[in-house]
């Protein structure tokens, strides 16, 4: 039991640590920096523009940046709702719904449902198929392979289509 313990404290101390090395920074009033918008999200012409234009036209990106900023302070229940709501609200870009399904899948891999992981990570690469995780990210011990199995299953399906 000890050593079960000690094992779940040191996954997610990786995993608090890994989360970090993607963080979005918010500034007063729950706006994402303007400089970090397209940095952290995706780097396609339509972030940088949201970026320059505060992201009147994408209605999810409040609370994609909501989630994202809940997710880096450990709420990871009301992290799990601003990325569905940033879904279900809409996110032009793919690259924005990649990112939400990314955040929803390290919960749920974290919380030992690997088959919600591997729905999302599929989620995020339907969304955008260039979709990766930064290196510290896919270094993760558990989410780094389960990405690693999707992608391989995918283009093991791709190679039969």
């Amino acid at each position: 039991m000890r050593s079960h313990r000690a094992y779940w404290l040191a996954v997610s101390a990786i995993a608090f640590a890994c989360a970090s090395c993607s963080s979005l920074a918010l500034r007063e009033g729950g706006n994402p920096a303007p400089e970090l918008q397209s940095a952290n999200l995706s780097n396609s012409p339509s972030a940088q523009q949201r970026a320059a234009t505060g992201a009147a036209s994408n209605k999810g990106w409040p609370e994609l940046a909501r989630g994202i900023k809940s997710y880096e302070d450990g709420a990871y229940k009301g992290a799990a709702k601003q990325f569905q709501a940033a879904l279900d609200l809409g996110l032009e870009a793919k690259a924005d719904q990649a990112t939400a399904h990314k955040y929803l899948a390290f919960m749920t891999c974290v919380s030992g449902r690997e088959k919600s992981c591997r729905d999302e990570f599929r989620k995020a690469l339907d969304a955008d198929p260039a979709f990766e995780l930064g290196p510290a990210e896919a270094g993760h011990p558990i989410w780094g392979s389960v990405l690693r199995s999707v992608k391989s299953d995918a283009a093991t399906k791709a190679k039969a289509k």
